[in-house]
């Protein structure tokens, strides 16, 4: 299954709000927005990948515990960026700062912040250039560290604000750097 973008300009912009019924009632579908207003809907990923995403959140999850610096997210947290994109990492991590920074309402529908660092992880369904273009997104909205691990070319790109983006082979260890200090993956 291909992922399915739907142009909705014509008939109507979401508001946020819309936007969040309209994924409570379709809890079955995994959708995101961009920026122009573009519905898309994100197809379900298979079992390789599911576990992959898996063992990603859960080292990050393990870090976390042991730092107590932020919070961690799943590839089903919708976050709302500035630029009114509503977007779905496949992992996520907030400075706890910023995310004690919003209430409790934000908090509990689809948080109104790019995350500090984010994963996305390439599935075998997924096109190269609209994952690239999300990092893209994510960085022009302030995202400071992010990584498009790319298991198919056996490369990640490391995206980072205000700095070229950097292409690596696989295998590789990457670092956290100083947004999530300590922090190391292997993949």
């Amino acid at each position: 299954m291909n992922t399915v973008v739907l142009n909705l300009e014509p008939i109507i912009l979401l508001t946020d709000e819309q936007f969040y019924q309209l994924c409570i009632a379709n809890r079955d579908l995994n959708l995101e927005m961009n920026a122009v207003g573009e519905l898309i809907i994100v197809p379900p990923v298979g079992g390789e990948s599911g576990n992959q995403e898996a063992g990603l959140i859960t080292d990050l999850e393990i870090w976390n515990r042991q730092t107590k610096l932020g919070k961690v997210f799943s590839s089903s947290t919708i976050f709302i960026l500035p630029n009114s994109a509503k977007r779905s990492p496949d992992a996520a991590w907030v400075k706890l700062e910023r995310w004690e920074a919003l209430t409790l309402e934000q908090r509990k529908k689809f948080p109104p912040l790019v995350p500090d660092f984010v994963i996305e992880l390439r599935s075998e369904t997924d096109r190269l250039a609209p994952i690239k273009e999300k990092m893209k997104e994510y960085i022009e909205n302030g995202l400071r560290l992010g990584w498009l691990i790319n298991p198919q070319d056996a490369r990640v790109e490391i995206y980072r604000l205000g700095k070229v983006i950097e292409i690596i082979q696989m295998p590789t260890i990457l670092s956290g750097e100083d947004v999530l200090p300590g922090f190391e993956l292997q993949v």
